[in-house]
């Protein structure tokens, strides 16, 4: 019997693959691991509260520790190709960061994303040479990716199905790898609490992985804001939990819930009000001199309860959370009064309840 042999070895391509994959693996050796900033807190606490500064990557966000794993996944499964645009579905910050990789390894790159994404978002994806192709409701951004991918004979990056198996969890300098590196000298080296918002979902998934796999006792918390499903689906189990509409604070909180997130990883959930979220980063600002976009108000704020709760049982120890993205993306949105009114934010409260906090150690009703 004939032996039937197809054989598509390819040299030009493998040759392409093989620059393309140490464009992409040169880009992290050149960069050095984001800062862990202290948030001050009263010494008589006995607390420590830490943010890692994601902020400082070269496409100035935590998601192109994402953008990068997903260039990397997609170009050693064969999807990536010369030539082939690269699309994607993202409100923002992870197409930022997909453009600049496209641009590194010489493929188009198409943004699928909300027509309310902020203009600075827009304004850095077309300088790293991406398109932006708008949906009126983000909802659609799933199946106009797709269908845009099977168009253009483009790869569909799907960040929300390959975020949480795209980075390798176990250890290779993950982000939580290096959070408990960076803590190996402070004076709780192993955090009681990290606190990672969503998006994906990815990066709660890598984190809580490494601390079951690293055998910590470290908890994990997902903050999650208004508008978004993760917080039902994962108190009701329900896989099928959806939002009607898109959520305020970009980046984080989804109308569906992902494949990428894992809710049986995580500890716990909070709900936070989008005002409170605003409130946080505003209150970030005035207490360390920068500014951030809305998610790590999202974060802080969960934070600040975590340890209002440490302070009021009596407990040391510390508490993670992150920096996601510059605030300087938001001028527009968080930043501007004229938006929050727009909105029907009232964010005095929130900023009355953390000043209150700071000052006594006594989280407000």
């Amino acid at each position: 019997m004939e032996t039937i042999d197809v054989d598509r070895s390819d040299a030009a391509y493998r040759a392409w693959l093989k620059d393309a994959v140490r464009k992409v693996q040169a880009d992290a050796n050149r960069s050095a691991d984001t800062h862990l900033l202290r948030f001050p807190l009263p010494e008589r606490w006995g607390i420590d509260l830490y943010l890692k500064d994601e902020s400082t990557h070269p496409t100035g966000s935590l998601k192109h520790r994402l953008a990068r794993s997903l260039f990397l996944y997609g170009l050693c499964n064969g999807w990536i190709r010369p030539g082939k645009p690269v699309i994607e579905a993202s409100s923002g910050s992870t197409a930022v960061s997909e453009a600049y990789f496209a641009g590194l390894v010489g493929v188009p790159f198409i943004a699928v994303m909300p027509r309310t994404t902020s203009a600075e978002k827009i304004r850095l994806i077309e300088f790293h040479g991406g398109q932006c192709h708008f949906v009126d409701d983000s909802r659609k951004m799933y199946e106009e990716a797709a269908a845009l991918a099977l168009e253009t004979g483009g790869h569909y990056m799907d960040q929300f199905t390959y975020a949480e198996r795209a980075t390798d969890w176990r250890g290779n300098n993950n982000i939580a790898e290096s959070i408990y590196q960076q803590l190996r000298l402070e004076r709780y080296p192993e955090p009681a609490w990290i606190v990672a918002t969503a998006g994906t979902g990815g990066t709660s998934a890598t984190i809580a992985r490494y601390v079951h796999y690293m055998q910590y006792d470290t908890r994990i918390c997902v903050p999650d804001p208004e508008n978004s499903c993760f917080f039902d689906g994962w108190t009701r189990g329900d896989a099928l939990a959806s939002s009607d509409c898109g959520s305020r604070i970009e980046g984080i909180g989804r109308p569906r819930m992902e494949p990428s997130f894992l809710p049986g990883a995580i500890d716990r959930m909070m709900k936070v009000p989008d005002a409170a979220s605003v409130a946080a980063v505003r209150a970030l600002e005035g207490t360390i001199g920068r500014k951030a976009g809305g998610s790590t108000g999202t974060g802080l704020w969960s934070a600040l309860k975590i340890v209002s709760e440490m302070v009021a049982a009596g407990r040391t120890g510390s508490v993670v959370t992150l920096l996601c993205d510059p605030g300087d993306r938001y001028l527009d949105k968080y930043y501007s009064d004229a938006w929050l009114a727009e909105q029907g934010l009232d964010i005095a409260p929130y900023t009355t309840a953390i000043t209150t906090f700071l000052a006594t150690g006594v989280w407000p009703e």
